[in-house]
């Protein structure tokens, strides 16, 4: 799962189309062979230049790394290829070393939703040497940033990271909120919400792979990604080369409360906060101790509960979505992350005692994103998709109980992981959720104090395939380590499999930074 500023970069990708699901005509329909999909494998691909405009600043990125875009054709339904057809963006930075050119590198930046078109030029720095021999290919998912659009018209906030607030009052606002947001998806687009799926977007994978000309394809993915990486592996087995997935998902976990099982871990994180602001006390001006900035983040929710806070002129943040911000703020603890959180946290309590505040501009995107139609698409996105994997029929009633249950020891996670979803409200998935029992030769990474996923669940895939090997970053709080938490030890690790598709005899270990 990304953090909330990554969902933020998601909505204005996910924005740059605003048409509706049509045809496209790009796929090549002379084959005749058996292949019901051969249409799309051998189609012909029109290459061009990535950016959309001179705003366009990730498309100019590309384009100034030598990289070309182009949209690939693909089935709708992968049970009716003869269908209707959506289309799916990718790019490509070629392999510059074509000597020792290894193959594809597909990369997937998480999610669900995240947009990953630019994930070769931000991957090509920490890789090096290595980025020159492979292709390296970023997508959008289906139905996301420049690929066909979805969009509910949600202009309710983010619904998949919202809090069941502090009564049952409260819950029963969010209740009402999860099933108007489903029937809006339904309503608008009812009639594509059965293939927005994570196994979908797989298939979509594997067309991409055929397209391109190529036997196999090596991957990088993250968070959610790992995920989707999984999902491949099971439904195209011995399709991939080197695998690796950082910040690692275990089917059994994922669920459409994509917290749940994380509370243990973003309580920790939000203590370990704690005391890094204490020691910078004079600078904050939070608490000296690890107790008094903890009082001063219950002080901020229990005045929230009461009444919204303004935060400038233009922002009510209630007791619904301030948890969110929170929370988003926990995801690493690299010492500018836990800056922009202090920041965040002394604005919000000066908010708590009624005084007027203005949002530094980082935060009005943020709450922006949270609090208008800015994140409808990549909200409506993420939940049509988490609903479509799995289902989820438990009963208004349970959520209130197990927001409760867990509310005294995970008192800011709890009732935002174990709250309502719309999925509770959505048609039942087309197919079962996808389960593992293959083994993978795979690098798995992880950090054993990650609060989105949790460590748990790469042990979980590491038994599940005894051929991977776990890289771990002990003590580390950090959500994505490769190339995203300045660990020289993981990012060489990478590169040396990245560059020889040799595993590790054994599972190996990284230290963390002592101070952050």
């Amino acid at each position: 799962m990304p953090t909330l500023q990554r969902l933020k970069d998601f909505a204005v990708c996910a924005a740059v189309l605003a048409t509706t699901v049509t045809a496209t005509t790009t796929a090549a329909t002379s084959a005749t062979d058996s292949d019901p999909l051969a249409r799309f494998h051998r189609q012909r691909l029109t290459w061009h230049r990535c950016a959309l405009g001179t705003d366009d600043k990730s498309g100019r990125a590309l384009d100034d790394a030598g990289a070309d875009c182009a949209d690939i054709s693909v089935p709708l339904d992968y049970t009716a290829p003869g269908g209707r057809t959506i289309s799916v963006a990718i790019s490509r930075l070629k392999a510059t070393d074509t000597a020792h050119r290894i193959g594809l590198l597909l990369l997937n930046d998480g999610g669900p939703a995240g947009p990953s078109l630019h994930m070769p030029v931000t991957k090509s720095h920490v890789m090096g040497e290595v980025a020159g021999r492979y292709d390296l290919i970023g997508m959008d998912p289906r139905f996301v940033g420049r690929s066909t659009p979805l969009d509910c018209g949600w202009d309710l906030g983010s619904a998949p990271l919202r809090s069941a607030g502090s009564d049952s009052a409260a819950y029963l606002e969010e209740v009402a909120v999860a099933r108007e947001l489903a029937r809006r998806c339904e309503r608008i687009h009812g009639d594509v919400l059965p293939y927005v799926t994570t196994r979908n977007t797989a298939r979509d994978m594997d067309v991409i792979r055929a397209a391109l000309g190529e036997d196999t394809v090596s991957y990088l993915g993250y968070s959610y990604g790992s995920y989707l990486g999984e999902v491949y592996t099971q439904l195209f087995p011995g399709r991939t080369d080197r695998m690796v997935l950082d910040g690692v998902m275990s089917p059994e976990r994922y669920s459409p409360a994509l917290l749940r099982g994380a509370e243990a871990a973003n309580e920790a994180a939000l203590r370990a906060w704690a005391s890094w602001a204490a020691a910078r006390h004079g600078a904050y001006g939070l608490g000296a101790t690890r107790g008094q900035v903890l009082a001063t983040v219950r002080h901020i929710l229990d005045a929230v509960a009461r009444a919204p806070l303004r935060i400038g002129k233009e922002y009510l943040l209630d007791e619904h979505v301030l948890p969110a911000v929170l929370i988003g703020g926990l995801g690493s603890d690299l010492g500018h992350r836990r800056a922009a959180l202090a920041d965040t946290v002394r604005l919000l309590a000066r908010a708590a005692d009624r005084e007027p505040v203005e949002p530094s501009e980082a935060l009005a995107g943020q709450l922006e994103f949270l609090l208008t139609g800015a994140g409808s698409a990549a909200a409506g996105q993420m939940t049509s998709i988490v609903c479509g994997d799995v289902a989820e029929r438990r009963g208004i009633g349970s959520y209130r109980r197990a927001v409760e249950a867990s509310r005294e020891r995970f008192p800011l996670a709890g009732p935002v992981a174990d709250n309502i979803t719309s999925c509770e409200f959505w048609k039942r998935p087309a197919e079962a959720p996808t389960v593992l029992d293959n083994d993978v030769p795979a690098l798995l990474v992880a950090a054993t104090g990650d609060p989105r996923t949790p460590y748990a669940g790469a042990e979980s895939v590491h038994e599940q395939w005894p051929s991977s090997r776990l890289l771990t970053v002990a003590g580390a709080r950090q959500h994505g380590l490769y190339g995203e938490y300045g660990n020289a030890c993981v990012d060489e690790r990478v590169n040396v499999y990245l560059r020889t598709g040799r595993l590790p005899a054994d599972d190996p270990a990284c230290a963390a930074a002592t101070e952050r």
